[in-house]
């Protein structure tokens, strides 16, 4: 199949997606159920929601789910009748039962009105153009369909972040870019909507991990398949002065009494419906049947 023309501008390309792909490659060759605690929490509290819907959806995808994430749940919360997984990587298939194809978030390969359900755990962040995978997704929809997805937040490994921009500026007199930019909660819903998506509903909670040493969050960070991707990265191995600095300063800086480093996660959960008549929708203007003069003193 011929591979879509892109229509992202060359001056908003942020990530390498190639090396999106490589790192999971590298994760799932690393021992990735070793790593994958955040995830397998973040889509345990994703699925959450669907306790609270009244509704079964036939047909799911578990988009850029690595080896099926969100799967696991709506098998287990018997909320789908087939599921179809899907990751930037094959080597991501793992041996979960539910089919599994390799696909691109910025380009989904699926027809129109395909699915009553897709769901995306912390994988949409690296895609270039946000909107326009949203947007995506949206078509995929059938009317009345559900979008589930869970998004780094900004204030995501901000320890680490300051941290490296310190270290590097101190020892090389400058930084490069390291980490990747997130989204921040109050532009989630307005995603949702500019992508064509109903009802939207976007809240955010915090998770706060503990490691040994700022060394093993980032031996961490690789194992999840989450490092560096950015199209302007330094391409040369990071100086063993800036890592070491930089440890220094995340020790000094954030060490608990028992010497352990935390590492913030902050996660943004967006839902929102393909549009369909049997929705709610808001009262037109000039609709309303209480006056304002009826609450005020004459």
């Amino acid at each position: 199949m011929k591979k879509p023309i892109s229509l992202i501008q060359p001056e908003h390309i942020l990530f390498d997606r190639r090396a999106v792909a490589a790192h999971r490659r590298r994760a799932a060759a690393l021992n990735w159920p070793r790593h994958r605690f955040l995830f397998d929490e973040v889509a345990s509290r994703l699925a959450e929601r669907l306790l609270d819907i009244n509704h079964s959806f036939k047909i799911a995808l578990d988009l850029g789910g690595r080896d099926g994430l969100l799967a696991r749940h709506l098998t287990a919360m018997k909320k789908s009748e087939w599921i179809l997984r899907t990751d930037l990587s094959a080597a991501m298939q793992g041996t979960a039962k539910a089919p599994f194809v390799v696909a691109d978030e910025e380009f989904l390969p699926f027809k129109p009105n395909s699915f009553d359900l897709v769901g995306s755990v912390l994988n949409l962040h690296w895609t270039n153009d946000l909107p326009g995978a949203l947007s995506q997704i949206a078509k995929i929809l059938k009317p009345d369909g559900l979008f589930l997805g869970a998004l780094f937040g900004i204030e995501s490994l901000k320890e680490l972040r300051a941290c490296l921009l310190d270290a590097e500026s101190e020892v090389m007199g400058g930084a490069s870019p390291r980490v990747s930019p997130f989204t921040e909660v109050r532009d989630a819903g307005a995603l949702l909507q500019r992508a064509g998506l109903a009802l939207p509903v976007t809240d955010m909670d915090v998770i706060t991990l503990k490691y040994p040493h700022p060394f093993a969050l980032m031996q961490e960070l690789r194992g999840m398949g989450e490092a560096n991707a950015l199209q302007a990265r330094q391409k040369t191995f990071t100086s063993r002065r800036v890592l070491m600095r930089t440890a220094e300063l995340y020790i000094e800086r954030y060490a608990d009494n028992d010497g352990r480093i935390p590492a913030t996660f902050q996660i943004i959960y967006m839902t929102g419906w393909s549009p369909h008549e049997s929705q709610q929708k808001p009262l037109a203007p000039g609709s309303g049947r209480t006056s304002l003069s009826d609450y005020l003193e004459s």
